[in-house]
């Protein structure tokens, strides 16, 4: 079982479970802890959540560990990691890895490699939670959650899109202006269960891009999401006239030397409740997208 304590550093009086739900403890953390035989504890003693905290005690919550799902397959196949710590794991994907299990790919996406990386490590938590979720052939930066808890303190900075995701992108064409933001709803094709595009009853979808290089034909882009659409990038360069590089599915030229879109996740950074700081990981350009620049 995990433990996470918190010290109450503030004067005046507290209930437990509003303290703890400042701290990002939720209604479903509190029912999980009571169904699997969990605890709360105040200076290390059993305490209700109706009881009080006062400046100087520390309050302690045991998380009952997850149990390995045996629906989702054990991966041997290599994964890079690119920070770890005993809450998270971030790694830098391959562009053609699935993120999780589905039709394409139910053996050896990004998720089962997770799980085999933690079962060699003699991980107890076996069921890894994928955060932050990357297109199959996009390359770079993905962040999974080793335990339900943690995932569940970062969902409020995923709602608020307060998670701090920056892309490379090759577009076809030459941008004309060097910074910009695209404001278009997007949503799903009407009969088609892949493509997006943009609509007028689609959700509110936000892209920021800064021009790093001009090819003349192609530009190099920065490219920040304000929101987190499926394919939001790959069809807001597209609605503007300059789809991504090797984007079969959107309209991009596929005779530029890449085989998959032109698309790399290079930098995340989004706020560690845990260590109560800023995190800042990034993920070197993949070969494909350097050759291709050159």
């Amino acid at each position: 079982m995990a433990r996470f304590s918190w010290t109450k550093k503030e004067s005046g009086t507290l209930r437990v479970k509003t303290f703890l739900a400042q701290r990002g403890v939720s209604h479903r953390m509190f029912s999980i802890m009571k169904r699997g035989n969990g605890d709360i504890l105040l200076n290390g003693q059993h305490i209700r959540t109706i009881d009080e905290v006062n400046l100087g005690d520390t309050v302690t919550i045991i998380m009952p560990a997850e149990e390995s799902n045996d629906i989702v397959a054990t991966s041997e196949l290599p994964i890079e990691i690119l920070y770890e710590d005993d809450n998270w794991l971030i790694v830098n994907k391959t562009a053609g890895i699935t993120s999780v299990p589905g039709r394409a790919d139910r053996e050896n996406t990004m998720v089962n490699r997770v799980k085999g990386y933690l079962s060699q490590q003699g991980a107890k938590d076996l069921v890894p939670h994928v955060v932050t979720r990357l297109d199959r052939f996009t390359s770079g930066v993905a962040l999974l959650a080793k335990h339900r808890f943690a995932h569940g303190l970062l969902d409020k900075q995923l709602k608020e899109h307060a998670v701090d995701k920056r892309y490379y992108a090759l577009v076809n064409g030459d941008l004309p202006d060097d910074h910009g933001i695209i404001d278009a709803p997007i949503g799903r094709m009407d009969g088609d269960f892949i493509r997006r595009e943009v609509r007028a009853d689609g959700r509110i979808s936000q892209t920021e891009y800064w021009v790093e290089q001009r090819f003349g034909n192609q530009t190099l882009i920065r490219v920040k999401l304000h929101t987190g659409r499926t394919h939001q990038i790959r069809v807001h360069f597209n609605y503007i006239g300059h789809p991504l590089v090797g984007d079969e599915i959107y309209g991009g030229p596929m005779d530029r030397g890449i085989e998959r879109q032109a698309l790399h996740a290079y930098q995340l950074t989004y706020y560690d409740p845990f260590a109560q700081t800023d995190r800042t990981v990034k993920a070197p350009m993949p070969v494909d997208m350097q050759q291709l620049l050159k």
